[in-house]
């Protein structure tokens, strides 16, 4: 709705986390400067104008010396400037960033009571509130689903891990040397390496190494082992003309400065305690906590540097040993704290068996819903249709290349001079090339994506669309005429067209994702997955045929339980495997609901005579609410088979509550199923 009140805002950080969250605020509202991110020193006339938001140190500003808070000749103090913004009518929303550090300290509460703000807004990942007029909560699981962060944060993966009298205990790491540990975490790395070298990746994934604080010279000793273990064993070091090694130590800053870039040659990064706040390096993947570090207890906060995921617009990927984090210590007697971290540190994981062969079955997962805000491949091919239907081609003036005057404006309307050379004179024709051509092309095209998210994949789509129109059109290639055609593009007697027709083929686009949210993508050659995680609500559970080693459970369902039992007693089972019941890491077939869904069924059973049973286990059914997936069981089974798989399956349950009966099974069509009768359901003999 419309809102008539005149706001401004006032973001506070601690740190140094103020500068990060206006760097990377003021890149999001590049498109449409819709608000504006000042400091104390951009202010214009010593006041909070309309949709401006001042940035700045909440620490600093609890200072009474600050000079910002004191009082001085020119009246530019915080105070002052709130005064002046109020005398306008307007209000401030104050957002208070990492809230826990400091919003409920008394000296907090004074400035907050001093700004009197219409809104306040605290930001945490770990929230201390006393009476919140709302709170808005987003749900870990909500964030995976973006690929904004890892699936989960492994520990000690490759070992073996134990709980004891409610502790983490690890076979052979704990209390072991730091070269075990060390040795760990650059195998991870190498692995992690390759998988982002085929994933035509430049993601240089980090070692973080946290050594413990100063006390006595034992930390000192540990810090010369640690880089002794990485310099002679590995040749990662500070030295120059090796730079893989950087060090961020309270006044000692090594190798720092392009530690945070994505394809920086910095291998292991080694710190202490002050790295931990508003740290802004996604490609930290692996963190290692040596045994004398300063706590036992992991909390979000632990693990928070290694959470993100370094090309949050990909999501996750294929890969999924690119989809966790990695935490390798030696630290005995290890607790997770009661957040969202108990949820969020895998302590187990089950390997996949080396003797498994390949079944190549045909899967199938949801549609992600990040297309969208995003733009998938088949916008070019709109763009195309859409331009031919508008007729681009005759509308466009391909001589014109006198750039819109309006488009430079609203590019930098504080600050024309930040392209080089470039001044609005008048009417004169604006002559514009090379990397300053490129500036005010994509931003064009970032201008008119709205209501899509202005990632680079998506301003690259809408390039190509506009590349291959002039190149099937116009007969122009962008590699020979690339100055020419962007002129065109942005020139006042065209723009308008390309800006129509982009406006027609987004909301044809809309349409399409709307129809194409309840389509499934297949999987042509699922196969089981590598490993599995678990988390301490599992147990080992001794069994030998399944595919995955060690196998564990959370003993929720006694029908599952049961007919695994059923499964380790047959001399016809080869092997089984616990399906899950997400994405594409698991196997499902399609069923149709009044929307298509997937069907993830419980067991996938590879059979000594080579068939593979697709088995989904049920206490109890009705046909109302397994017909539609034993349907779409069904059609999977009889279509797959006469391609010349072999398969067999259905729903399957015990004729005896206690499951001491036989194991039956339905294969047939839901219309012959009928309520509590079983005389068309065959025994399952395996």
């Amino acid at each position: 709705r419309d809102v008539s009140q005149s706001f401004g805002f006032i973001w506070t950080a601690p740190r140094q986390l103020h500068i990060q969250s206006r760097e990377k605020l003021e890149k999001y509202l590049e498109t449409n400067r819709a608000l504006y991110c000042s400091y104390f020193e951009d202010l214009d006339d010593r006041k909070i104008s309309e949709n401006e938001i001042l940035f700045f140190n909440w620490e600093s500003i609890n200072r009474t010396d600050n000079v910002y808070i004191r009082d001085n000749e020119q009246e530019f103090n915080l105070s002052k400037v709130l005064e002046r913004a109020k005398e306008e009518g307007r209000e401030i929303i104050l957002v208070i960033d990492e809230a826990h550090h400091h919003a409920t300290s008394e000296i907090s509460q004074g400035l907050i009571q001093m700004i009197g703000p219409k809104l306040t807004i605290e930001v945490s990942a770990t929230p201390v509130l006393k009476d919140p007029d709302g709170m808005i909560s987003v749900a870990l699981e909500d964030v995976k689903k973006e690929g904004m962060i890892k699936k989960a944060v492994i520990l000690n993966d490759d070992f073996e891990n134990f709980i004891e009298r409610g502790k983490i205990q690890t076979q052979k790491l704990g209390g072991g040397s730091e070269e075990l540990i060390i040795a760990a975490a650059i195998i991870k790395r190498m692995e992690l390496v390759k998988a982002f070298q085929k994933e035509n990746s430049n993601v240089n994934p980090l070692v973080l190494i946290q050594l413990p604080d100063r006390k006595t010279s034992l930390e000192d000793r540990i810090r010369e082992r640690v880089e002794s273990i990485l310099k002679t064993k590995y040749k990662i070091s500070t030295e120059k003309g090796n730079n893989k090694l950087a060090i961020w130590l309270s006044g000692e800053h090594i190798n720092k400065e392009n530690v945070e870039k994505q394809d920086s040659e910095i291998e292991v990064l080694l710190f202490k305690q002050a790295i931990a706040l508003g740290w802004d390096c996604p490609r930290a993947q692996i963190l290692v906590l040596l045994r004398h570090w300063y706590s036992s207890i992991f909390s979000i906060q632990t693990v928070g540097r290694i959470m993100r995921m370094p090309e949050p617009d990909k999501g996750h990927y294929e890969n999924e040993i690119m989809n966790y984090s990695y935490v390798y210590t030696n630290l005995e007697n290890i607790e997770i704290q009661e957040d969202i971290a108990r949820d969020y540190i895998i302590i187990y994981t089950s390997k996949k068996r080396k003797d498994y062969q390949q079944i190549n079955l045909l899967s199938c997962h949801p549609q992600r819903h990040r297309e969208k805000t995003r733009l998938a491949p088949f916008f070019i091919e709109m763009f195309l249709k859409r331009a031919k239907d508008y007729e681009l081609a005759r509308k466009i003036d391909i001589k014109a290349r006198k750039i819109d005057l309006k488009l430079i404006s609203d590019y930098k309307a504080e600050d024309v001079d930040s392209m080089t050379g470039a001044r609005i004179i008048g009417n004169k024709i604006i002559k514009i090339g090379g990397f300053d051509l490129q500036k005010l092309f994509d931003f064009f095209v970032r201008q008119n994506l709205i209501p899509f998210y202005p990632e680079d994949r998506s301003i690259g789509k809408v390039k190509e669309s506009i590349y291959k129109f002039f190149e099937k059109k116009i007969k122009m290639h962008y590699a020979e005429k690339w100055d020419e055609i962007v002129q065109i593009v942005l020139s006042d007697k065209n723009s308008q067209h390309f800006i129509n027709v982009l406006d027609h083929v987004k909301e044809e686009y809309l349409n399409e994702i709307v129809k194409r949210e309840s389509e499934l993508i297949d999987v042509e050659n699922w196969n089981v997955p590598d490993s599995q995680p678990f988390g301490r609500e599992h147990a080992k559970e001794s069994v030998k045929k399944s595919i995955m080693q060690p196998f564990f459970s959370d003993g929720r369902w006694k029908t599952e339980k049961a007919f695994i039992e059923y499964l380790e007693k047959s001399e016809l089972v080869d092997w089984w495997f616990k399906n899950g019941d997400r994405d594409a890491t698991y196997f499902a077939v399609p069923y149709d609901n009044g929307e298509k869904k997937p069907f993830y069924v419980d067991f996938i059973v590879k059979l000594k005579d080579g068939r593979i049973g697709l088995f989904d286990t049920k206490s109890g059914i009705t046909q109302k609410v397994a017909g539609p997936k034993i349907e779409g069981l069904y059609r999977y089974i009889r279509k797959e088979n006469k391609k010349g798989k072999k398969l067999l399956g259905g729903i399957v349950i015990n004729t005896d509550r206690n499951y001491r009966g036989r194991w039956i099974y339905y294969d047939r069509s839901r219309k012959y199923l009928k309520e509590n009768d079983f005389s068309n359901w065959k025994d399952l003999e395996l």
